[in-house]
């Protein structure tokens, strides 16, 4: 690259903001971090500042602010769940390329956030492999899309027993292929996170959501696939390793080498592939419906969905509560329509009062 780009880390404690500040210490040449932010985890966003040379922010309102007094190519934002979504207009409004980690800013405000870039001609790059990978299929220019397909590993309740019942936090953290934050990683036992990310790649992609399927692949090789209108498929594999798509977030659209596990598929033998257990995963169905229903819907589904996660891991609900609390929201609250941040806001703000009002 002709200079090094300048970034912004939003959550740089967490999985993502990890493995992306493993990506600027690998290619120091290429990338600057120029701040970095937590949540809570003061000490160690500190030394994390202290190795890059960056600005570190912690506390509530981290994120915007380091967003609002730093310049940057890029801001990556990988915080959690519904935090994501000021900081992200913040960067959009400053004219900074967007890494996109969090799902729930598209869920809960895509149309709101796409008009915004598009506006300030800033580019969403993908940071989800899934995105990422048919971001890469797309990278020829092609646009004769006829239907994207997201794999997922189906998670650590994909086989055994219906009744999840008594799953325990534990149980629900332990993910077979990769490893996340605690918000993401229960989404991804509920599948939860597909129907997210179903919605990512509507706005992302700008393809209708019934043109978007979802299969499940246990081995997370297969991280996408693309269908264009002649009939052929593209897809892009590579082992899981959440850098491959974070180091092409933000390399686009060039690519940079790096020292990781090539794929031997003489070894891995075989790949396979099946349909999402509609019982198994009520999480999937309940985000197609809030995908079909538009509105305020989604937002509806992404601020349930956080509080009942929350309430799980906390202790106060059972795994199998979590699709129940999402389904009472999205049936108990009228689908006024989202097209401003302040009325989604207020979605956000509903759905927790009204979840108050019945589960607490």
């Amino acid at each position: 690259m002709n200079r090094r780009k300048k970034i912004i880390v939003l959550g740089a404690t967490g999985s993502i903001g990890l493995n992306a500040l493993d990506v600027v210490r690998t290619h120091p040449d290429d990338f600057e971090a120029v701040a970095l932010t937590a949540l809570r985890s003061k000490e160690k966003c500190e030394a994390l500042a202290k190795e890059f040379g960056a600005r570190a922010y912690v506390g509530d309102d981290a994120a915007t602010r380091a967003v609002g007094e730093n310049d940057a190519d890029i801001c990556l934002v990988a915080t959690v769940g519904l935090s994501g979504l000021a900081p992200t207009m913040a960067a959009i409004e400053k004219g900074m390329d967007v890494a996109l980690a969090t799902k729930e800013v598209l869920v809960m405000a895509g149309e709101v956030v796409t008009r915004a870039a598009q506006a300030r001609d800033v580019r969403m790059l993908p940071v989800d492999s899934e995105h990422s990978a048919i971001f890469q299929c797309l990278a020829g220019g092609c646009r004769q899309v006829d239907r994207l397909t997201l794999t997922a590993s189906g998670g650590p309740f994909l086989d055994g027993p219906a009744d999840l019942s008594s799953v325990t936090v534990e149980q629900a953290l332990n993910h077979p292929r990769w490893k996340m934050g605690p918000k993401v990683t229960i989404d991804s036992a509920t599948m939860m996170n597909k129907g997210f990310e179903v919605l990512e790649a509507r706005w992302i992609f700008d393809v209708p959501a019934d043109r978007i399927d979802v299969v499940v692949h246990p081995e997370s090789i297969v991280h996408s696939l693309v269908t264009f209108s002649d009939g052929a498929t593209l897809a892009q594999l590579s082992p899981p390793d959440m850098r491959v798509a974070i180091q092409y977030a933000l390399s686009w659209p060039e690519r940079l080498p790096a020292e990781r596990a090539r794929l031997d598929l003489a070894e891995i033998g075989a790949l396979t592939f099946r349909r999402p257990d509609p019982v198994r995963f009520p999480c999937l169905r309940l985000a197609k419906e809030a995908i079909r229903a538009g509105g305020c819907a989604p937002a509806v589904l992404a601020a349930a969905d956080e509080w009942a996660v929350n309430a799980f891991v906390q202790g106060k609900i059972g795994f199998s509560d979590i699709p129940r609390v999402v389904e009472n929201c999205l049936e108990g609250l009228d689908k006024a329509p989202c097209d401003t941040v302040e009325a989604v806001f207020e979605t956000v703000c509903r759905t927790e009062e009204w979840i108050g009002r019945r589960f607490c």
